[in-house]
C-alpha cells in the first residue's frame, strides 16, 4: 500500500475517529465494502472491521496493535477497493486509487464537528416494536410485561418477530394500499408472527388487511381465534385445515408459510403461484423429500455421510424452489432468518411477483468454461423430482392442452 495513505491511516487510528470505509470494490461479488470503527473493549480502545460480503455482514475486533496491518493487507486480501474515506471528528479525507496505483489524497474540514462513535461494542437495535411499549399479543403470549418489558427467556422470540416485520416493510411497495391487502398465513402455530403483522400493517402502517390463519390443530386455532377477538382484530380470522387442500379465497396478496413440514411448504408455494400472490415470504423446515430421493454415482463418497447429505439435501431443495419461483415471474430471495430453536433451518425464502413479466423457461446455470446445465437436467443428475417441480409441470401441461 502506498506510504501516504499509510500515513494517514497512522495519524487517524485513535479515539476521535468516527469510520473508515473501503469501496468501489474490483470484485463486488466476493465484497463491496468493508467498515472500521473505534470500539471501547473492558475500557480498551479496540476497532471493529465489518466486511460486507453477499447478502451478510462478518465481522472482527483488532487491537490498536493489529488494525493497521489488517488495514493496509488483511482488508484487501480478496479484492482491491479503490476508494477510502475516513471521517474523523474535525475533517473527512478521501483516497483514491487509480488502476495505475496512482494515490489521489483530499482533505475537507468539517463545518460542523462531527459526533463522537459510538464506542459500544454491539450498538443499540432499534426494533421496529420497540421495548418499553407494550403491545397487547406480545403481553398476552409471553413475550412482553404489561409494562412493555421483554420476558429474558423471550427475547429471542422478540428479535425473531422483529426480524419478520423487516423483511414485511421490505416489501410494502408491492402491496396495494388502495384497497385491503389479504394475507393468508399457512401453518401459523401460535400465530407470533400473524399478530404482529396485523398489528404491523393495520395499527402501525393504516393497512386495510384481510387476514387468515390456517393451522391443523383444533385447540391452538380456538385460541387464536379468542385473542383476535379480544383485540379486535376483526379482519383476522384462523381455520383448522391442510395446506395442500385449503381453497377458501381466490385473491391472494400475500402468502406466508414458516416451518411448513417437508412438501407442506411445496403445496403452500404452489397455492401462491396459483393465486398469483405479489409476495411470498417462505420459511421452509423439515426438507426430507430430496434426501430420499437423491442418489448419485460420483457423489456417493460425498454422501455416505447422512448428516452431509441430510443438509445438502436441505440446501438443494431451497435453491430448487427459489428457481422455480424466478421462472414463474417471481424476484427471489434466499435470506437468514433468525430461527427460535438455534437450528440450521433459519433459511426465509422471499419471492416478490414482478409485473406483467412472463414465465421462464428452465432457467440454464452458466459459467465460463463449461457447458450450460437446466434445472430438468440438475433434477435428472441428482435423479430427484420434488413436489413443487412436479406440480407446476402438471400445471403446464394441463394448460397447454
Amino acid at each position: 500500500m502506498d506510504q501516504r495513505i499509510i500515513d494517514v491511516l497512522l495519524c487517524i487510528l485513535n479515539i476521535d475517529l468516527v469510520q473508515i470505509v473501503y469501496s468501489n470494490s474490483s470484485n463486488k461479488d466476493v465484497c463491496q465494502k468493508v467498515k472500521v470503527r473505534p470500539i471501547l473493549i473492558k475500557d480498551a480502545l479496540n476497532f471493529q472491521a465489518s466486511e460486507y460480503r453477499g447478502q451478510k455482514v462478518f465481522h472482527e475486533n483488532f487491537t490498536e496493535d493489529t488494525i493497521l496491518s489488517y488495514l493496509t493487507e488483511g482488508v484487501q486480501r480478496d479484492v482491491t477497493f479503490r476508494q477510502i474515506v475516513a471521517e474523523t471528528k474535525t475533517e473527512t479525507i478521501t483516497m483514491l486509487i487509480s488502476k495505475k496505483g496512482t494515490v489521489t489524497i483530499k482533505r475537507k474540514k468539517n463545518a460542523v464537528p462531527k459526533k463522537e462513535a459510538v464506542l459500544t461494542h454491539n450498538r443499540t437495535k432499534q426494533y421496529i416494536l420497540p421495548e418499553g411499549t407494550a403491545v397487547p399479543f406480545l403481553v398476552d403470549l409471553g413475550v412482553m410485561t404489561k409494562e412493555g418489558k421483554i420476558v429474558q427467556s423471550k427475547y429471542d422470540k422478540y428479535r425473531q418477530i422483529n426480524r419478520f416485520l423487516e423483511f414485511i416493510e421490505d416489501v410494502l411497495p408491492s402491496l396495494p394500499k388502495e384497497e385491503p391487502v389479504t394475507i393468508l398465513d399457512f401453518g401459523c402455530g401460535k400465530s407470533y408472527l400473524t399478530f404482529a403483522m396485523y398489528y404491523y400493517l393495520k395499527i402501525l402502517k393504516g393497512y386495510e388487511v384481510k387476514i387468515v390463519g390456517l393451522d391443523l390443530k383444533k385447540d391452538v386455532i380456538e385460541t387464536c381465534n379468542r385473542l383476535a377477538k379480544k383485540y379486535g382484530y376483526d379482519e383476522m380470522q384462523f381455520l383448522e385445515g391442510d395446506i395442500a387442500s385449503y381453497s377458501g379465497v381466490s385473491k391472494i396478496d400475500m402468502v406466508v408459510t414458516l416451518h411448513a413440514c417437508d412438501t407442506a411448504t411445496d403445496y403452500a408455494l404452489y397455492k401462491a403461484i396459483n393465486w398469483g400472490a405479489k409476495v411470498i415470504l417462505s420459511v421452509p423446515c423439515c426438507q426430507h423429500e430430496v434426501n430420499k430421493q437423491m442418489k448419485n454415482t460420483p457423489l456417493e463418497l460425498l454422501f455416505q455421510y447422512g448428516l452431509i447429505k441430510e443438509r445438502s439435501a436441505a440446501l438443494f431443495t431451497d435453491a430448487i424452489r427459489a428457481n422455480l419461483l424466478e421462472e414463474w415471474g417471481y424476484k427471489t430471495q434466499i435470506l437468514e432468518f433468525i430461527d427460535m430453536t438455534h437450528t440450521p433451518k433459519n433459511i426465509l425464502i422471499r419471492a416478490v411477483k414482478e409485473a406483467d413479466k412472463p414465465k421462464k423457461q428452465h432457467k440454464k446455470i452458466t459459467k465460463k468454461g463449461q457447458s450450460e446445465l437446466s434445472l430438468t437436467q440438475i433434477l435428472d443428475y441428482f435423479n430427484i423430482h420434488p413436489t413443487l417441480y412436479r406440480l407446476l409441470e402438471e400445471r403446464k401441461e394441463s394448460t397447454d392442452k
